[in-house]
């Protein structure tokens, strides 16, 4: 026999009760909006990036650099047809842009820099400018 637990309205705190009913809703199977998740690394002369893009193509990513500020775009799209006995019972498409933006320690050599896709990453090779000599300026 199942027990009977009394329910008190006022145990949780006014924000616990807010997130239960607004939480977001997701039928089973749902994929979540797509993120770039990055990872770099750094040594002596360059920076190396990892962006995972699942689901885009290459010809749909678009790389910046400005200095020391690398921008990553790019283009989804995502249609799913869930079909029983032949007939379609749920259609849904999914198109939307994807950036991220972030700042390196060093300004990057842009004619030396190298982008490659594949399997959903993309992976970077982004050459540090020399750095300019530092001219000290007599005081008159």
């Amino acid at each position: 026999m199942a027990s009977i637990v009394r329910f008190d309205p006022f145990a949780d705190s006014f924000e616990d009760m807010v997130r239960r009913v607004f939480r977001p809703v997701r039928w089973e199977g749902e994929d979540q909006p797509l993120q770039i998740k990055v990872d770099v690394e750094e040594d002596d002369k360059s920076y190396k990036v990892k962006a995972e893009v699942p689901g885009v193509k290459k010809e749909d990513i678009n790389v910046q650099i400005d200095a020391n500020v690398v921008s990553i775009s790019a283009e989804s799209k995502r249609e799913k047809d869930v079909k029983q006995n032949g007939k379609v019972i749920r259609s849904e498409r999914y198109y939307g842009s994807l950036y991220r933006s972030f700042s390196l320690g060093q300004d990057v050599d842009q004619a030396g820099a190298m982008a490659k896709y594949a399997d959903g990453i993309l992976e970077l090779t982004l050459p540090k400018k020399a750095a300019s000599a530092t001219k000290k300026l007599a005081v008159q």
